[in-house]
């Protein structure tokens, strides 16, 4: 379950009676749009259906088997929130439009670059700045997915910017193979791979070139500096290697 703090309150009026429910944000917007799939348990703030959440007013029984058929909150909490509204404070609006607004920096910054600067990867503060020069407005209520095509669009007129992802040769010496794959490989997805002779691993792995100086840190702490490194300009490179 989650706490009250983070829950928002979904309602519905129905046969002259009001049933609300708390449940997380991202979640009520997930099963008003039947794409959740999750343990509803674990995104919801009381396994109750209320009357008036905030007084802890609980509806009669025979509300709810008028309108529902049941008396169960776990088959009544998804149907208040498809078929109701989601209510949610001032307060919980601006803290949910920051979470969002942060999560869509990130997601631009892992995937964008500029195409000015040889691909190189947008720092986050200019992306944050860039937004903000634009004017643009996160929806609080909007999956973060959903908006990061408007969100380039009223971007690319402040500052260069594309959506690119990179191949990357990486071979990491023998001393420090054993582990060091192991974290590199899962950075994005791997291309092709070999153990060398001299028991060094080289692998190629591809991803959102926004991900760029990450990989080259991951890539170093666990080689002490000593991988090597090159950019695959061409995919079609990698069938003559």
């Amino acid at each position: 379950m989650i706490s009250l703090d983070e829950a928002v309150t979904a309602r519905l009026e129905s046969h002259g009676a009001r049933f609300e429910v708390l449940v997380d944000p991202d979640a009520a917007l997930a099963i008003k749009r039947d794409e959740f799939d999750g343990d509803l348990e674990e995104v919801i703030a009381a396994e109750d259906v209320f009357e008036d959440a905030s007084r802890g007013d609980r509806p009669a029984e025979d509300d709810l088997e008028k309108v529902f058929d049941t008396t169960d909150p776990l088959e009544i909490i998804p149907e208040v929130i498809k078929q109701g509204e989601i209510q949610i404070t001032a307060d919980q609006r601006r803290e949910m439009q920051e979470q969002k607004r942060k999560q869509l920096v990130d997601t631009i910054t892992r995937n964008a670059v500029n195409p000015q600067m040889d691909n190189a990867p947008h720092p986050p503060e200019r992306i944050e700045n860039a937004l903000e020069e634009a004017g643009f407005t996160v929806d609080p209520m909007e999956p973060v997915e959903q908006q990061v095509d408007d969100a380039l669009d009223d971007l690319r007129p402040v500052i260069p910017i594309r959506f690119e992802e990179v191949t990357i040769a990486v071979q990491i010496p023998a001393e420090y193979a054993g582990s060091a794959q192991a974290k590199v490989r899962s950075f994005g997805d791997l291309e092709r791979e070999e153990w060398q002779p001299d028991g060094s691993w080289v692998g190629v792995l591809t991803f959102p070139a926004g991900m760029q100086n990450e990989f080259y840190d991951v890539v170093n702490e666990h080689s002490s500096g000593k991988a090597e490194t090159e950019i695959i300009k061409d995919k079609d490179d990698l069938n003559t290697r």
